[in-house]
């Protein structure tokens, strides 16, 4: 609808692997193409379309968001790169199941709840809130038990030990797998904000009171942890999250961009940067703490996103399809 009332014409394409070459082909007949498809969906990776698009792309196609993009910004490991920032936090990076379980053991020893995250995932699959039942003195053994609570939905808390824990994620590491290892936030069950971008400009926000790793009430059992709820949207002016917008716009976002090489112009057409509340400053203001961000299929998003990724988006394919025009 918003592509249509500033007239420019859009199709869908539906993907698939078994058909990824009619995909190909039809998207050689546009100016430009906005991609929707999770890391990993179905069984299915996206190591064929990947190459599809670059494809596409080297053919002087608008393509966001770009593979190359993706495999900078939305992999978990952006957040152990970008930890001496302002939304950082205590992140460590497992490269190896041995390194994880070589290190983690002496992190759980404290007795505080540690998150592990695969490197690529969506919906929570691959998260994984653990800790031990109790604080030690030196690093838990294979043996200890430990509470783990996966993040996908309909998840509950379990006992289990740390060594079956360790089997539960060796399928992470396959191939160029990896794990990030960040401190539990102890702010979570206020909720997790969700900035939605264009570019480099917030287009809106969702806020998530009962998400996912959600604790269950005090006193209660694992059972009674609430499932996630809803993400509720806001446009860009909400009031309760400009001191979040300036610092992500002014402040985060041009160093996240030297910092990885990505110009304006390649940053995805839309994307998202989830937050935790962090601990208040000596000040008493609230400080935030990156949680993830999404850059391969983002949806839904608020009301308020559309208008400006559209014409975000078309403006950008006429400036691919202007310099395809000149190289040709």
């Amino acid at each position: 609808k918003e592509f249509a009332e500033i007239g420019v014409p859009a199709e869908p394409a539906v993907y698939h692997p078994d058909f990824a070459e009619q995909v190909y082909e039809q998207l050689l007949k546009v100016d430009g193409v906005l991609v929707w498809v999770n890391p990993i969906q179905d069984g299915h990776d996206r190591t064929v379309l990947d190459a599809t698009l670059r494809k596409v792309a080297d053919a002087g196609i608008y393509v966001s968001t770009h593979p190359d993009i993706i495999l900078k910004m939305g992999t978990k490991e952006v957040l152990y790169q970008t930890r001496h920032m302002g939304w950082g936090s205590d992140i460590h990076l497992y490269k190896s199941w041995d390194q994880m379980r070589s290190e983690l053991s002496a992190k759980l020893a404290n007795g505080e709840a540690r998150v592990l995250k695969q490197n690529r995932g969506h919906s929570g699959i691959g998260v994984w809130k653990i800790q031990a039942l109790e604080p030690r003195k030196g690093p838990l053994t294979g043996s200890t038990s430990v509470k783990v609570r996966h993040a996908e939905r309909g998840s509950i808390e379990e006992v289990t030990t740390l060594d079956a824990f360790f089997e539960r994620c060796r399928g992470y590491f396959s191939g160029a797998g990896q794990m990030l290892d960040q401190e539990y936030q102890k702010r979570l069950p206020e909720g997790t904000i969700r900035c939605y971008l264009v570019h480099d400009k917030v287009a809106g926000f969702g806020h998530q009171k009962i998400n996912a790793l959600y604790p269950a009430p005090e006193g209660g059992v694992p059972g009674d942890a609430p499932q996630p709820g809803p993400r509720l949207y806001y446009p860009p002016d909400l009031e309760d999250f400009q001191k979040l917008k300036a610092k992500l716009e002014n402040i985060w976002l041009p160093e996240l961009q030297e910092l990885l090489g990505i110009p304006r112009e390649r940053l995805p057409a839309l994307w998202d940067a989830d937050f935790f509340y962090g601990a208040k400053n000596s000040q008493g203001e609230d400080t935030y703490v990156l949680c993830e961000m999404n850059v391969s299929s983002v949806a839904p998003y608020p009301d308020s996103a559309t208008p400006i990724l559209a014409r975000a988006a078309t403006a950008a394919a006429k400036h691919t399809r202007a310099k395809r025009l000149v190289v040709n």
